[in-house]
């Protein structure tokens, strides 16, 4: 699928100012001042700041952290944060902000497909750099995007092959209504077929749904043998509530959430999840120092009880790839910043990590785990290294 821009910004034009951009090219001065700016665009209010909101506390530790050891080429960094309020043309609003009134080195921030496919015209045209720090559905690679988290064939097709040799042959499907769980089950349904497996049942809610029962009614009649959720933010609270008050616990189904980590178990009640399944390319517990690094300082910073999950250890880790390719390559120039990377390794909190020679996107790990009662994470299954391939062919 190729992401049609022109079209993309004819239909958005109606709630967003992206139509109206300036055509001259954009300048941005960060490099001839004491400091460099970025910016962090994420939700924090709205039904996507439970999921969202935490990633600036991973960011912001980051660029303290950077800050502490001297900063970027002997420059200290100045963050400038706004809030995308879970709103798709505020997201494009705020990172038109960035780039032409802040004059941001590069931007850290989306959560949801929606949001990014909302920024991506207004990165283009001003020529800026965001890092992507979120799990997506792939189909996509932009030269002034860098996706640090899972594209979509590096989560799914890990997850479903390791729950169709382990749990069972039937699957349903339920995710929300948006771009990344409908492509997701796309890629689902393709695979599932191909393995062999039933697909036995697949809805869609709307994001902030709150009334799952007739939903669970259908599930409890199909009887699948996993469910396989993309259910995503504030609806997963109610969804996780009316699943155990039905009876369907992690002692009775499998269930696989490929949008739950440890952060958002604690919106959740731990006690929702406890026996269900995440997948996910990092969770607290993985072991290795640079994770025992991450995880002391973030807990020292803002509180013992705080936990860490995927998304936050993707947007603590895009701040140190910026850093490490903008000292590669001497400059904050954004091509200059993208050659770079190329390549680019590191020992990330979620283990040895670099970027693909071309396509923008990280190779990963992914990782099946299962949930306790304190809301951590048991982990009970860790691929390989998996080739990103975001324009793979099932």
């Amino acid at each position: 699928m190729k992401f049609n821009r022109r079209q993309f910004i004819k239909s958005a034009a109606a709630v967003t100012t992206v139509a109206a951009l300036p055509g001259a090219p954009f300048i941005r001065s960060a490099a001839a001042a004491d400091t460099i700016k970025v910016g962090i665009l994420h939700s924090l209010t709205g039904t996507i700041a439970i999921a969202e909101a935490s990633v600036v506390d991973a960011e912001k530790l980051a660029i303290e952290e950077i800050n502490a050891a001297g900063g970027v080429m002997g420059k200290k960094l100045e963050v400038v944060v706004e809030d995308g309020a879970s709103d798709w043309p505020t997201f494009a609003e705020k990172a038109r902000k960035l780039l032409e009134k802040d004059q941001v080195a590069a931007i850290f921030g989306c959560y949801t497909s929606a949001s990014r496919k909302a920024v991506l015209p207004v990165m283009e045209r001003y020529k800026g750099l965001l890092y992507y720090p979120t799990y997506y559905e792939g189909l996509e690679m932009s030269p002034n995007i860098m996706y640090t988290a899972q594209e979509g064939t590096q989560s799914a097709i890990a997850s479903l092959d390791w729950l169709y040799k382990n749990k069972g042959k039937s699957f349903y499907l339920i995710g929300s209504d948006y771009i990344w769980p409908r492509t997701m089950n796309k890629l689902a349904n393709l695979h599932l077929k191909k393995i062999g497996a039933k697909v036995v049942g697949e809805s869609y809610y709307p994001l902030g749904s709150i009334e799952f029962a007739s939903e669970i009614n259908k599930i409890k009649a199909a009887k699948p043998d996993v469910i396989w959720s993309t259910v995503v933010g504030g609806s997963n609270v109610a969804f996780y509530k009316q699943l155990n008050a039905a009876g369907i616990t992690g002692k009775t189904q499998a269930l696989c959430a490929m949008a739950v980590s440890e952060e958002e178990a604690s919106g959740v009640g731990p006690e929702n999840l406890v026996g269900f399944m995440s997948c996910m390319g990092y969770f607290q517990r993985v072991k290795n120092p640079a994770n025992e690094k991450f995880v002391k300082a973030f807990k020292a910073k803002y509180g013992a009880n705080r936990v860490v999950g995927d998304t936050m250890a993707c947007g603590y880790t895009s701040v140190y790839l910026w850093k490490m390719a903008v000292e590669k390559a001497k400059s904050i120039d954004v091509p200059a910043v993208v050659a770079a990377s190329s390549d680019l390794a590191m020992d990330a909190p979620e283990g040895k990590i670099h970027f693909h020679k071309s396509n923008h996107h990280l190779w990963k790990h992914a990782r099946i785990g299962t949930f306790r009662a304190d809301g951590q994470i048991d982990m009970i299954y860790e691929s390989p290294l998996i080739e990103p391939n975001p324009f793979a062919k099932i």
